[in-house]
């Protein structure tokens, strides 16, 4: 089974950073997945925002964050990280690490249900 712990999150001003952690465990190595972060803004719904393959590292961002988010793995560690710069209030919400079986179509996070396994999720707020 699956399971995915997010760490980082926190309080920054617009203009700021923050790092957020995704430590993975449990997963096939039979199998490709692809990890994703999701990001649920106040009062809305999940929109996915990264994805980066599981064995090759393969990155997919939405226009939204491209330029000022940087996805990356340690894939010896199952570690896979989301470097946040020159955030927005507009950036403030939850954010969810999620991993599902890699398609094209969960490669870019078209649809949650492509994704069956979530963290618990961690607050990112971003103050004006």
């Amino acid at each position: 089974q699956v399971q995915l712990v997010e760490s980082g999150g926190g309080l920054v001003e617009t203009g700021g950073s923050l790092k957020l952690s995704c430590a993975g465990s449990g997963f096939d190595n039979t199998e490709d997945y692809v990890i994703g972060w999701f990001r649920q803004a106040p009062g809305k719904g999940r929109k996915g925002i990264s994805s980066i393959t599981r064995k090759e590292g393969r990155i997919f961002y939405h226009e939204s964050v491209k330029g000022r988010f940087t996805i990356s793995r340690d894939a010896t560690k199952d570690l896979v990280f989301l470097q946040m710069d020159s955030l927005t209030p507009e950036d403030t919400g939850i954010y969810y690490c999620a991993s599902g079986f890699l398609t094209i179509r969960s490669f870019s996070l078209r649809r949650e249900t492509d994704f069956a396994y979530w963290g618990q999720g961690i607050q990112v707020t971003v103050s004006s």
